[in-house]
């Protein structure tokens, strides 16, 4: 099941490479550190124009718009879903942002030109096939500061991976302190990283981790609050 969503997810990419827009939320996780498995891809556009030829993409590759998004449970504000559905109760689905990409934990606001010039055209391994996609996919200091904003469990998990290979902490930590209060979010992914759960929690997800890496994780999260 797994596998054949990551393939329909990876042939849709492949419908959509000429047009511009950027991959953010999972599966811009997979193209930096360990992969984990996204139901469905969220990407961002800068205008409705775009979106109007993705969309008509999508619908010809068999693609349906879903009319209710109000049960979007990360990014949200105007943004469209389409769904394809492949039969025995398995769907995937493109989540795109327009405009702009609007945390709904804390209302905070990152601007489609923000998301943009922070990204770049890298490579997009799958975690269950053997393919590979050169694809304009945010920056791992970006996509830090999305997930950290948000402070869901899957984007504490997210950024706890991520959290070693920041370029730039001192820009990190600027950019989350401009759209909420740094030592608030932190408190909260400080709580939920130090839990007697959350290496189990983690290990669900990404598969098992020895207790080196996990601790080499922790404090390279931890240590943000010292900059």
């Amino acid at each position: 099941m797994l596998q054949l969503r990551e393939k329909e997810i990876f042939e849709t990419l492949k419908k959509m490479s000429k047009f511009k827009f950027v991959i953010i939320g999972g599966y811009a996780v997979n193209a930096y550190t360990f992969p984990r498995f996204s139901v469905d891809c969220d990407i961002v556009v800068k205008n409705k124009e775009e979106l109007k030829e993705i969309e008509e993409t999508l619908v010809n590759f068999g693609y349906v718009k879903e009319e209710n998004n109000k049960d979007k449970t990360s990014y949200y504000g105007d943004f469209l879903r389409l769904e394809k559905d492949l039969g025995d109760n398995i769907k995937v689905s493109i989540d795109i942002l327009i405009k702009e990409v609007l945390d709904r934990q804390t209302n905070a606001t990152f601007s489609a030109d923000w998301v943009f010039d922070n990204s770049e055209v890298i490579t997009l391994r799958g975690k269950t096939i053997t393919e590979e996609l050169k694809l304009r996919i945010i920056n791992l200091d970006a996509l830090f500061v999305l997930k950290f904003v948000s402070g869901r469990l899957t984007d504490i998990r997210d950024i706890f991976m991520l959290a070693p290979n920041i370029k730039n902490k001192e820009w990190v930590k600027e950019e989350i302190s401009k759209k909420y209060d740094f030592n608030n979010l932190f408190l909260k992914v400080k709580e939920k990283i130090i839990s007697k759960q959350f290496k189990d929690s983690l290990q669900g997800v990404y598969g098992v981790i020895n207790d080196k890496v996990f601790e080499k994780h922790k404090k390279a999260i931890l240590g943000l609050e010292k900059i």
